[in-house]
Order: C-alpha cells, then sequence, then structure tokens
C-alpha cells in the first residue's frame, strides 16, 4: 500500500527514523484500528523523497526490484538517518509468500522490524530468521472487540521470543483487571523479562482516551507480574505523522 519514512511513534524504538513498508489486508477487525478496509490498491503510494510526503502512484504489483532500488537510493542519499525497515499493515504477515522473498534483500540494507496483531504463528515461524525486532500486539475484549485470542497469542510470543520483542497492548476506560492480568500470565509464561507497553487509546481527535489515574492503576497491576511494563502513547499522532 504504501513506502514512506517517518518517525517511529510507538513501543520501544518510539522516535527513531524508519522506512515504513505497508501491507494491504487484516485477519482481524479491531474497533481502535486506523487501517482502511478496502480493496486490494491499484497502486502502491511511494514517498519520493524521505520525510517530505512528495508522493508517487507505482502499479501494484509493486517488485522487489523497485522497492530495493528506492530504498538503496535512500540509504545512499541520506546515510544514517533509518534505524530500520518497518514491515506494517494492516497485518504483514498476511503477505508471508511475498515476504519470504523480500526480506532476505531488504535485510541486506537494515535491519527489519515487524509491526504484528500477534495471532499468526504459523506464519512468523516461516519469517522469524529474517526478523530482528518485533513490535507484538495482545488484544484485550474491552479496546478491540477480539476475543478469545490468548492461545494464539501465547503460540505467536512462543516464536516471537527469539528476536528483540515487545508486547503491546491498547488500553481504555473499559479495559478491566483481569485482561491486564492474562496478557501479563501470557508474557510471563514465555518470559518474564519481555517488556510490555501499555498504549492508550488514540480518540478520532488526536488525544488520548483514557483516564491518567486508569492507565497508572493498570501499570501497577502489570508491576506486580512482570520487570518492564511502561506506559507510551501514540507519539506521531501528536506530530500530525504517519
Amino acid at each position: 500500500m504504501e513506502l514512506f519514512s517517518s518517525i517511529q511513534g510507538e513501543g520501544l524504538l518510539v522516535g527513531l527514523r524508519q522506512i515504513f513498508l505497508r501491507f494491504h489486508g487484516c485477519n482481524l477487525a479491531c474497533v481502535y484500528c486506523d487501517t482502511e478496509r478496502v480493496s486490494p490498491p491499484a497502486h502502491c503510494t511511494m514517498e519520493g523523497t524521505p520525510g517530505r510526503r512528495d508522493f508517487l502512484h507505482v502499479e501494484n504489483p509493486v517488485s522487489i526490484e523497485r522497492v530495493m532500488s528506492h530504498v538503496s537510493g535512500w540509504q545512499s542519499g541520506w546515510p544514517g538517518i533509518h534505524h530500520s525497515i518497518s514491515i506494517t499493515g494492516g497485518e504483514p504477515l498476511l503477505s508471508h509468500e511475498i515476504l519470504l522473498e523480500w526480506l532476505p534483500e531488504l535485510r541486506t540494507l537494515l535491519p527489519i522490524y515487524l509491526e504484528t496483531n500477534g495471532v499468526l504463528s504459523t506464519e512468523l515461524s516461516r519469517l522469524i530468521d529474517h526478523i530482528d525486532h518485533i513490535s507484538m500486539d495482545i488484544k484485550l475484549p474491552s479496546t478491540s472487540g477480539c476475543t478469545d485470542l490468548w492461545t494464539h497469542h501465547l503460540n505467536f510470543l512462543r516464536i516471537a521470543v527469539r528476536k528483540n520483542t515487545f508486547v503491546k497492548a491498547v488500553i481504555n476506560d473499559e479495559t478491566e483487571d483481569w485482561e491486564i492480568i492474562r496478557a501479563c500470565e501470557i508474557i510471563g509464561e514465555v518470559d518474564g523479562k519481555i517488556p510490555l507497553i501499555l498504549q492508550p487509546v488514540t480518540l478520532s481527535d488526536g488525544k488520548v482516551g483514557v483516564a491518567p489515574l486508569k492507565v497508572l492503576e493498570l501499570q501497577e497491576i502489570a508491576c506486580g507480574y512482570l520487570e518492564d511494563v511502561r506506559i507510551i502513547p501514540q507519539t506521531h499522532k501528536f506530530m500530525g505523522q504517519q
């Protein structure tokens, strides 16, 4: 869908510059999601100059040769500004066949950072050797509207832990204590040192949609189970970035 340069606004790598490669489609329908659920696009929107929003429209399917040439040009013209390539969506693991071909080549240019909803464990197992960082969601029923994903998340995390992984959970004022406890139990069963990011939901007007005391109380609960629990909102939303 898109190839562009911006800051990472969520999780442990917040503030670092990345090249974002966004794939179409998702297997979930979270109520807070900002990804348009439309048919596969006829064109990919590719930024010409990193961070300048001078977008070009390239006919799909875009070849790996085109992507590699584009990213290589940025690496040559603007060396050192990008930390990694963010493979994002939607849910990028739905495109695992393409990624199996693309990631080994892209990884010769920059480390690979996967942003995922954390349920497609079979697909992850095929790609794990070509990934460096994983931002994995645990979908809480209160915020996502998704239920019965706990076992899927556990199976996914058991594979993801082989890489530099953290878990992100979106919270709101309706988030219940038991949801945080269940998420922490899943993380603790794999490795209690895996960081958990509590991400307050962002409203349509760009404001944080959780009372400050609620956020602190949920963090206090999580800290009873895990070593590293952080509160990080979607900082790119504050800056008007993608």
